[in-house]
């Protein structure tokens, strides 16, 4: 069953993170970032986007 996920372009999950399109390349690769490839592209679910940012988060910086 097909949820209602938009599938986003490489392109467009770096726009959104506002990083080049090699390091989400890279976090696919890494097996970070989650994505299905459709031919030779690569979609990412707007889900797997916001868990992978959801595992980013931190609760503030330390100081040494």
């Amino acid at each position: 069953m097909l949820r209602d996920d938009q599938l986003m372009t490489v392109r467009e999950v770096a726009e959104h993170m506002r990083v080049s399109t090699m390091t989400v390349y890279r976090l696919i690769k890494a097996g970070e970032l989650s994505a299905v490839r459709v031919g030779k592209n690569f979609r990412i679910r707007e889900s797997d986007l916001q868990a992978y940012l959801d595992g980013c988060t931190t609760s503030g910086i330390d100081e040494d």
